[in-house]
């Protein structure tokens, strides 16, 4: 059936429902990425979004139970110019179009995702409703999307974190037995983070996003790493707090979410993009070598660098638009990046990050 996407600012797009085509909302934000469109579907960070791939074709190589990243589907809604029904790779178990409507995710197809991308790139991401074309009132529904609330301030951490913990199993066999004990607080953690540590030789103890402190030092772990997510960090009071108290205590990684979090532990302040950083393709620069990686990106905030105290140094940059996409302290042994060196997908230019962490612990 025809489907309507209306934005918050009024603008309205026609295309065709696929997926569980029924009603859904979300701030609508774009992705860069040609490939990877089963790690994005399950990547808890966009939890709250309606997804628009820019690439023309999505879908064409399927999905199989391997690339997933989480529980389950996390994006409100899914947008695309085109979306395939064929599935067409050795590893493919089901077409994403066959996928998408047992998750029962709402899609909608066929719309000119080019002057999305302009809309969204010069007004900023936007609250939106995908809803089904039929006697649909225009006026009513944009007064709706205008009332959607926006990312600033919501803590989805807490809708996307476990619920208790639990020891990560896969991949433990890398390396037995286990050389450390990692906490990794999941605020919508990625499974091939798990991965890559469990790798490295850590028994990760996967646990809430408002895990106490005390418990942490208590079970005495050689490390805690703080993961990626959705939302705003700020109202994710409980795991600043419980930071603030781990610093100087435990060697601390963050990534994403969590790198947003160690700086307002630190100190600083964060701030809201205006359309955010979706993709695998976003130069970074290294400072202390000028190296450039190329970086796999989600996220919706930034630390604000000003508000960074003296004891904070930046250590990674956007060639983009030059906000921060690492920061360490010289305090404490604690350190963050914005983009995320597992990938899945993207490339794995900075997977030395997470050979830095267990470093630290050996120390």
């Amino acid at each position: 059936m025809d489907g309507l996407l209306v934005l918050g600012n009024g603008a309205t797009f026609t295309g065709r429902l696929r997926g569980a085509q029924r009603p859904s909302s979300g701030e609508v934000i774009f992705n860069t990425a040609m490939t990877g469109y089963q790690e994005v579907l399950t990547d808890p960070s966009y939890s709250g979004q309606i997804v628009t791939m820019t690439y023309p074709h999505i879908g064409n190589t399927g999905v199989n139970g391997e690339d997933v990243e989480s529980r389950g589907i996390h994006v409100s809604g899914f947008v695309v110019k085109e979306l395939s029904s064929v599935a067409s790779n050795w590893r493919a178990t089901d077409s994403l179009d066959g996928y998408l409507k047992k998750a029962n995710v709402t899609v909608l197809e066929g719309i000119d995702t080019r002057a999305l991308v302009v809309a969204l790139r010069e007004r900023g991401a936007l609250p939106g409703l995908i809803v089904p074309a039929e006697g649909a009132d225009l006026d009513a529904l944009r007064r709706k999307a205008g009332a959607l609330p926006g990312m600033v301030g919501q803590n989805l951490a807490k809708v996307v974190s476990v619920r208790a913990p639990y020891v990560w199993s896969e991949g433990t066999a890398a390396v037995s037995p286990p050389r450390f004990r990692v906490a990794a607080y999941d605020f919508g953690i990625k499974f091939n983070i798990l991965r890559i540590l469990a790798g490295r030789g850590a028994e990760v103890h996967v646990v809430p996003y408002d895990y106490p402190a005390a418990r942490i030092v208590a079970e005495r772990f050689d490390g805690v790493f703080l993961s990626n997510g959705p939302g705003d960090p700020e109202p994710v009071s409980e795991a600043i707090a419980s930071v603030k108290a781990l610093l100087g205590r435990v060697p601390i990684f963050g990534i994403c979410l969590g790198h947003q979090i160690l700086g307002i532990a630190l100190g600083g302040e964060t701030y809201k993009l205006k359309f955010g950083h979706h993709g695998a393709n976003h130069p970074v620069q290294r400072l202390a070598s000028g190296a450039v990686e190329i970086t796999s990106q989600n996220h919706g905030f930034a630390v604000r660098e000003e508000s960074l105290p003296p004891d904070v140094r930046v250590t990674h940059r956007s060639l983009n638009d030059g906000t921060v996409e690492g920061i360490e302290s010289t305090r404490y042994p604690a350190y963050s990046v914005q983009y995320h060196p597992e990938a899945s997908p993207g490339p794995h230019d900075a997977t030395y990050l997470f050979d830095r962490f267990i470093a630290m612990m050996e120390g």
